[in-house]
């Protein structure tokens, strides 16, 4: 946004001008955080759950900010505050936030795949960028900017010159995708699945495919949409209009064979060889979700594909005595737990143990019953030792035919894991964020 003046900055987010900057040209980017903000850049001013954004704005102005974008409650202080930055005023700053990163969208020209999904999302934008970054200047959104605030912030972060985005959705509720889909104006929607997540929200799996498929409700025509195969509830928004591509087996995108050396999925009728980093099944149906978003860009794939996941989504940790812990604890719903331990039980050479928390958002219609088929799956999957954590999780326990311990919380079950590792065990860490798995990880690298 080097080029834009503070007249086009307004015109372009819905605000007026009440101070022009004294710099000639336009931000360097665009920062809602006091403590990261960096000279010429410009401040919005969010009010938030803990803090109001436009009581700092004369902060930000101090600290060097092109300048600042406050709510008309804020006006007044912003103008009276120390500094020579702009001060710009607009009804809904977060409104404007998004506005603002859609005129930067659009300015930009680039190709845009926005992916959303129940579980998966993360893994499948960060394979879509590896397999677009060869070909096309590519900026993928970092960690967890999916929401009306990261997506925005995600967009805006992006330099001139850049030529794909790559942008998660997140939903908490109806209308979230489709707020962020009008923001990121995408060329392909990519959907990796539905499933149980947030069905204590949205109620029932029926209306959680509605939510996801605001997603295809957004695209303009022509645009393409890339769906799982055989996902009967994605089939009443799949419009006449848009590119439908399917992945997954029986689909236009599918796993054709699976070797040592590597892998061979079939693109819309052509054979494509790749050795990925990574072999869990989960991650080959997410690479097949990545590989059509590409292809409906008009990208090929490369032979040799590496890919840096995001911390805490299946990492692997080799621990002294052969000891192997799979850190995948971001997260958890009855899809991604039964994914994990399937991966589990494909990879562990030796004991299989898992730490399995409470899966939260589940609702209390349904939350025990997923919990209880979580620990008959651990059986079938051949753990042999399984911690559960927190209230829920003892459902899971309770329904599991091996050896079970249970734990209040992640640092009883720390405890407890330890007393009872073994050399050459694989361990598996998976549970929803509020449990904090991540805490047993830690110990057991200190152990």
């Amino acid at each position: 946004m080097r080029g834009w003046t503070e007249a086009h900055l307004a015109e372009a987010a819905g605000a007026r001008v009440l101070r022009a900057p004294a710099a000639e040209r336009g931000p360097s980017g665009v920062s809602i955080d006091t403590r990261t903000l960096a000279p010429g850049e410009l401040f919005v001013a969010l009010a938030g759950a803990r803090t109001d954004g436009g009581r700092h704005a004369g902060a930000a102005l101090a600290a060097g900010a092109w300048g600042v974008l406050v709510g008309p409650e804020h006006a007044e202080s912003a103008l009276g505050a120390e500094g020579a930055g702009a001060v710009l005023v607009a009804e809904r700053p977060l409104e404007a936030l998004g506005l603002l990163a859609r005129a930067w969208r659009r300015e930009l020209g680039a190709r845009v795949v926005a992916v959303t999904g129940s579980t998966g999302k993360t893994t499948t934008k960060e394979i879509l960028a590896a397999l677009l970054a060869p070909s096309l200047r590519t900026v993928a959104s970092e960690r967890n900017r999916n929401t009306e605030i990261g997506l925005p912030l995600s967009i805006l972060g992006a330099p001139a010159g850049t030529q794909a985005l790559v942008l998660e959705l997140a939903m908490r509720g109806a209308g979230q995708i489709a707020e962020l889909t009008g923001i990121c104006e995408p060329d392909v929607g990519v959907i990796v699945n539905v499933g149980p997540a947030h069905l204590e929200l949205l109620g029932s799996l029926e209306a959680i495919a509605a939510a996801k498929a605001e997603l295809l409700q957004g695209l303009a025509a022509g645009a393409a949409a890339v769906v799982p195969a055989g996902e009967p509830l994605l089939d009443p928004f799949l419009r006449a209009d848009l590119r439908i591509l399917r992945f997954g087996p029986g689909g236009d995108v599918e796993l054709v064979e699976e070797g040592k050396s590597g892998v061979v999925v079939a693109v819309c009728g052509r054979r494509v060889a790749l050795e990925p980093g990574f072999r869990a099944p989960h991650l080959l149906i997410d690479l097949c979700a990545a590989l059509a978003g590409a292809h409906a860009l008009g990208v090929g794939a490369p032979q040799q594909l590496e890919v840096a996941f995001a911390e805490l989504r299946g990492e692997r940790v080799a621990l002294p005595g052969g000891v192997i812990v799979i850190n995948d604890c971001y997260n958890a719903n009855p899809m991604s737990m039964r994914a994990a331990l399937d991966d589990l039980a494909a990879t562990a050479p030796g004991r299989r143990v898992a730490v399995l928390g409470d899966m939260l958002e589940l609702g209390a219609a349904d939350e025990e019953r997923y919990h209880r088929e979580l620990g008959r799956r651990a059986a079938s999957a051949g753990v042999e030792l399984l911690v559960t954590v927190g209230p829920r999780a003892a459902w899971t326990g309770a329904s599991f035919s091996g050896e079970h311990v249970h734990a209040s919380d992640a640092s009883a079950a720390a405890a407890l894991l330890r007393a009872r590792l073994r050399p050459g065990d694989t361990v598996l860490l998976k549970g929803s964020r509020g449990v904090g798995l991540e805490r047993v990880a830690s110990a057991l690298a200190e152990r």
